[in-house]
């Protein structure tokens, strides 16, 4: 007992100080898992090593690099322009707009390169007079329903971790319902913050939007000190690096340059953009062709076959799309995993589960759970948690009380869904994005919504999804 209660609080304590001090928590982790291991166990080093996911790594090393070249070409950038040229005078569907074309990027394996959108989004929701609040929790929402797409990193964690513990979760299924319980959180915002749109008509006049150019950009991640997950470098907003124009003749200058390039007509697709466009679509029809057929589809494999593809007739673009590949994500959640396959071989997994069994309803026990994944995630990395909590669920699932599925879709949304919190990357890039006389008010308005998602999301996700799961 008292090994297994040692180990927890190590692993614990590792997740503290990767926090507070900025270090890696992969790094922490390797090192914590093979500590423990020699100190309390009779493990030896191979087994230790071999704890890490392998499978997740070929999952997350395929998907970043095929989304790589699709954005060092460009073929993103273009996708993204032509979208926004297509917006028109339809002010009430630009968050809307913005959550889908946002979703798409998290997809494309970094969610948190979704963030790219959000210096455009508030430049445009001045233009349009779209509420901030509103157009900042609808690039929020857009992260977190891509980035639980089975291309992306929460959905290969999620689905990932669930199968190597032995659970069946479909990753379309788990996706399904994140797309749809963001929906609804995107209506329920439109209902507080989008009431303006239904009383007057919206006065945006088409015009050709700038993007960021997502082949070009560098600098470093996302870099609030409560979140240390990392977006691919060409896609990540740095909350450091941004610039807000407030006065008069900024936004006459954003004004007029729109203007002038409101007739310019869209450059047509490269051959190789079109290539890389029917490569995307490929990848999503054999995805779902395999499935059809009852085979699971090893997405790694698929995108490191639609890379090669590139990669032979694009030489150039391929080789720079290595340097993309988001390692620091492999080594964060293969050093958390690795931990926890030793908390699992000396039984502290157990431990913790025997605890939470203890509370005596598994629907209590499951509430408990989302609620602390919900609570920790607003303040530390999602991913993390996401990597961590899905293990520890195993024990209520054991026994068959809980359907295991739809147990971890809850706690992994759950996990998710409290990002807009100012304390995360999220929530600090709206406000950093924010022109000042608003950043006081959306600093409020989102402590106050990420903290409500700490008992919303567990009752709306357990409710919803985990009760009717385990009556039928």
């Amino acid at each position: 007992m008292f090994a297994q209660i040692a180990a927890i609080i190590i692993f614990i304590a590792l997740f503290a100080i990767g926090a507070v001090r900025g270090v890696h928590i992969g790094v922490l982790m390797v090192a914590g898992a093979a500590g423990t291991a020699l100190l309390f166990t009779e493990m030896a080093t191979d087994e230790v090593v071999a704890g890490f996911p392998l499978s997740i790594m070929v999952l997350l090393v395929g998907v970043t690099y095929f989304f790589a070249i699709a954005q060092t070409n460009g073929t993103v950038d273009r996708i993204i322009d032509g979208a926004l040229t297509r917006v028109g005078s339809k002010a009430a569907l630009i968050p809307v707009v913005f959550f889908v074309l946002t979703a798409g990027i998290a997809a494309m394996g970094a969610p948190l390169a979704g963030l790219v959108m959000m210096p455009v989004g508030m430049q445009v929701a001045r233009r349009y007079k779209v509420d901030y609040a509103l157009m900042g929790l609808a690039i929020c929402f857009g992260v977190g329903a891509g980035g639980f797409a089975p291309t992306s990193l929460y959905g290969i964690v999620t689905y990932g971790t669930a199968h190597d513990a032995g659970i069946g979760l479909n990753p379309m299924l788990l996706f399904g319902f994140t797309v749809l319980v963001y929906l609804l959180l995107l209506l329920a915002a439109y209902a507080m913050f989008g009431r303006g749109f239904f009383s007057r008509r919206g006065r945006a006049s088409a015009a050709h939007i700038d993007v960021p150019d997502l082949a070009t950009i560098s600098g470093p991640p996302a870099n609030h000190p409560f979140e240390r997950e990392t977006a691919l470098r060409r896609g990540s907003a740095s909350t450091t690096g941004i610039q807000f124009g407030e006065d008069e003749e900024d936004q006459a200058l954003f004004d007029s340059s729109h203007s002038e390039d409101e007739d310019a007509p869209l450059p047509p697709f490269t051959p190789i953009q079109v290539l890389t466009v029917i490569c995307m679509i490929g990848l999503i029809a054999a995805v779902v062709a395999i499935a059809a057929f009852g085979l699971e589809p090893n997405i790694g494999l698929l995108c490191f076959g639609f890379a090669a593809l590139l990669t032979i007739v694009d030489p150039g673009t391929g080789k720079n799309a290595v340097g993309k590949i988001d390692w620091s994500t492999v080594l964060l959640v293969g050093g958390i995993i690795m931990f926890v396959g030793v908390l699992e071989t000396m039984g502290a997994v157990d431990l913790l589960g025997e605890g939470a069994k203890a509370i005596g309803s598994p629907i209590v026990a499951a509430l408990v759970l989302c609620a602390v994944g919900g609570l920790v995630s607003a303040f530390a990395s999602t991913t993390g948690i996401l990597a961590a909590l899905v293990p520890l669920a195993l024990p209520l699932v054991a026994d068959g009380s809980l359907p295991g599925w739809a147990l971890i879709t809850a706690l992994g949304i759950c996990s998710a869904v409290v990002d807009v919190s100012p304390f995360s990357t999220l929530g600090a890039t709206v406000v950093a994005t924010a022109p000042s006389e608003h950043k006081e008010r959306l600093t409020k308005l989102l402590l106050r919504f990420g903290l409500s998602m700490v008992v919303v999301g567990p009752i709306l996700l357990v409710g919803g999804l985990v009760v009717p799961a385990m009556l039928f």
